[in-house]
């Protein structure tokens, strides 16, 4: 089975980009470059995964979860 999960990948204070998943609340990592970050969310989001698994929980889709961009005056 796949699933597709969107990403949101910042820059961190300390020059790390960070990332968090909104479909999986408190999946957040961060990596030295986007490549990395984004490798390391890939993991974290298997492992996250594995253990609802594990415990027979059900598997977090991308289904609620919108991106919009809004302007604003300023």
């Amino acid at each position: 089975m796949e699933k597709t999960y969107s990403m949101v990948i910042e820059p961190g204070e300390d020059g790390w980009f960070v990332v968090t998943v909104p479909a999986i609340p408190g999946c957040i990592t961060q990596g030295k470059t986007i490549e990395e970050a984004e490798k390391n969310a890939k993991e974290a989001i298997e492992a996250y995964i594995e253990s609802l698994i594990r415990r027979r929980k059900g598997i977090p889709d991308q289904q609620g979860v919108a991106f919009r961009k809004v302007s604003v005056e300023v």
